[in-house]
Protein backbone atom coordinates (compact mmCIF):
# COMPACT_ATOMS: atom_id res chain seq x y z
CA UNK A 1 0.00 0.00 0.00
CA UNK A 2 1.71 3.36 -0.93
CA UNK A 3 1.76 6.31 1.86
CA UNK A 4 -0.16 9.70 0.79
CA UNK A 5 2.39 12.37 -0.30
CA UNK A 6 2.31 15.66 1.77
CA UNK A 7 3.13 18.03 -0.67
CA UNK A 8 0.67 20.67 -2.28
CA UNK A 9 1.11 21.60 -5.70
CA UNK A 10 -1.77 24.57 -7.41
CA UNK A 11 -5.15 23.42 -8.82
CA UNK A 12 -5.30 24.00 -12.65
CA UNK A 13 -6.99 21.55 -15.10
CA UNK A 14 -5.39 18.38 -16.03
CA UNK A 15 -3.61 16.10 -13.52
CA UNK A 16 -4.80 16.01 -10.25
CA UNK A 17 -5.38 18.30 -7.89
CA UNK A 18 -7.52 20.24 -10.49
CA UNK A 19 -10.13 22.35 -10.34
CA UNK A 20 -12.86 20.46 -11.95
CA UNK A 21 -12.41 17.42 -9.31
CA UNK A 22 -12.29 19.76 -7.08
CA UNK A 23 -15.82 21.13 -7.46
CA UNK A 24 -17.26 17.60 -7.96
CA UNK A 25 -15.79 16.91 -4.17
CA UNK A 26 -17.35 20.33 -2.61
CA UNK A 27 -20.84 19.43 -4.15
CA UNK A 28 -20.92 15.89 -2.91
CA UNK A 29 -19.89 17.48 0.52
CA UNK A 30 -22.73 19.58 0.20
CA UNK A 31 -24.92 16.47 -0.15
CA UNK A 32 -23.41 14.22 2.75
CA UNK A 33 -25.38 12.77 5.64
CA UNK A 34 -23.02 13.76 9.07
CA UNK A 35 -22.68 17.13 10.47
CA UNK A 36 -24.34 19.00 7.98
CA UNK A 37 -23.89 22.10 10.33
CA UNK A 38 -20.07 22.47 9.29
CA UNK A 39 -18.29 23.57 6.16
CA UNK A 40 -15.52 21.50 5.23
CA UNK A 41 -12.79 22.69 3.09
CA UNK A 42 -11.47 20.61 -0.28
CA UNK A 43 -7.55 21.67 -0.47
CA UNK A 44 -4.94 20.56 -3.03
CA UNK A 45 -2.97 17.87 -1.45
CA UNK A 46 -0.07 15.62 -3.68
CA UNK A 47 -2.22 13.54 -6.41
CA UNK A 48 -4.95 14.96 -5.21
CA UNK A 49 -7.45 16.74 -2.01
CA UNK A 50 -7.38 16.87 1.38
CA UNK A 51 -10.65 17.25 2.87
CA UNK A 52 -10.98 19.15 6.40
CA UNK A 53 -13.69 20.59 8.81
CA UNK A 54 -14.65 22.10 12.27
CA UNK A 55 -14.77 19.68 14.24
CA UNK A 56 -18.34 20.42 15.63
CA UNK A 57 -18.96 16.67 17.43
CA UNK A 58 -15.62 17.53 19.54
CA UNK A 59 -14.91 13.86 19.47
CA UNK A 60 -11.42 14.38 17.96
CA UNK A 61 -10.41 17.96 19.19
CA UNK A 62 -12.18 18.85 22.10
CA UNK A 63 -11.96 22.72 21.12
CA UNK A 64 -13.90 21.91 17.94
CA UNK A 65 -11.10 22.89 15.82
CA UNK A 66 -10.27 21.95 12.10
CA UNK A 67 -9.43 18.27 11.63
CA UNK A 68 -8.58 16.53 8.78
CA UNK A 69 -11.32 14.23 7.33
CA UNK A 70 -10.35 12.72 4.33
CA UNK A 71 -7.09 12.52 1.56
CA UNK A 72 -8.11 11.60 -1.88
CA UNK A 73 -5.64 10.63 -4.68
CA UNK A 74 -5.56 10.01 -7.94
CA UNK A 75 -2.51 7.77 -9.39
CA UNK A 76 -2.44 5.95 -12.69
CA UNK A 77 -6.07 6.35 -13.05
CA UNK A 78 -7.26 5.29 -9.83
CA UNK A 79 -8.51 7.17 -7.15
CA UNK A 80 -7.39 6.30 -2.94
CA UNK A 81 -9.28 7.48 -0.34
CA UNK A 82 -7.76 7.30 2.91
CA UNK A 83 -8.99 7.65 6.35
CA UNK A 84 -7.39 9.84 9.12
CA UNK A 85 -6.49 7.63 12.20
CA UNK A 86 -6.69 10.58 14.64
CA UNK A 87 -4.89 8.75 17.58
CA UNK A 88 -1.96 7.91 15.64
CA UNK A 89 -2.01 10.98 13.57
CA UNK A 90 -1.83 8.93 10.12
CA UNK A 91 -3.43 8.82 7.33
CA UNK A 92 -5.31 4.75 6.74
CA UNK A 93 -6.44 3.77 3.09
CA UNK A 94 -9.52 3.17 3.01
CA UNK A 95 -10.02 2.11 -0.35
CA UNK A 96 -9.61 2.39 -3.99
CA UNK A 97 -11.83 2.91 -6.96
CA UNK A 98 -11.74 3.14 -10.37
CA UNK A 99 -14.04 6.22 -10.63
CA UNK A 100 -13.84 9.69 -8.82
CA UNK A 101 -18.40 9.24 -8.19
CA UNK A 102 -17.52 5.72 -6.53
CA UNK A 103 -15.47 7.07 -3.74
CA UNK A 104 -17.13 10.05 -2.93
CA UNK A 105 -20.16 7.43 -2.05
CA UNK A 106 -18.68 6.11 1.26
CA UNK A 107 -17.39 9.80 2.13
CA UNK A 108 -20.70 11.37 2.37
CA UNK A 109 -22.61 8.30 3.41
CA UNK A 110 -20.28 7.02 6.39
CA UNK A 111 -22.62 5.35 8.14
CA UNK A 112 -19.94 3.72 10.43
CA UNK A 113 -18.70 7.40 10.84
CA UNK A 114 -14.84 6.72 9.82
CA UNK A 115 -14.53 9.61 8.49
CA UNK A 116 -16.96 12.59 9.73
CA UNK A 117 -16.03 11.68 13.35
Amino acid sequence: MAAPRQNTAPLGWGAHPNDLDRKRIERALAARKRYLYVQPSVLPAADGYRVESPCCSRNVDASGGVIDVALIECRQGTWFLYRKDHRRGAWELHGSYGRLRDLLDPLTVDADRLFWQ
